[in-house]
């Protein structure tokens, strides 16, 4: 029974710390170049399925032509969503880069 409850708990604590972050890159034109960039969280109900906010890469880059979109689940989204978990509300983080 102890070594049962034991790889349990291994496998629960793997399965958080090896959870891993993400991230989507989109390049609309040329790419960014970098010299300016806006970040927005992005958040979602019920794991991921549900969108509570609206998120406009094309806003965000203010009518530039050439931009650079990064949309990541970071190590800080990760320790957010911990905290939010019981409500399950998660974030995202929207990057553009211009």
């Amino acid at each position: 029974m102890r070594k049962a409850i034991t790889t349990t708990l291994c496998v629960m604590f793997l399965s958080v710390a090896l959870g891993g972050c993400f991230a989507f890159k989109h390049t609309v034109g040329n790419g960014g170049t970098g010299q300016t960039s806006v970040a927005q969280k992005q958040w979602f109900l019920l794991w991921g399925l549900v969108p509570l906010t609206n998120v406009d890469g094309g806003k965000m880059a203010g009518g530039a032509a050439d931009y650079t979109i990064k949309t990541e689940y970071s190590i800080v989204d990760f320790l957010i969503s911990i905290v939010t978990q019981w409500v399950t509300v998660y974030p995202m983080t929207c990057t553009v880069t211009k």
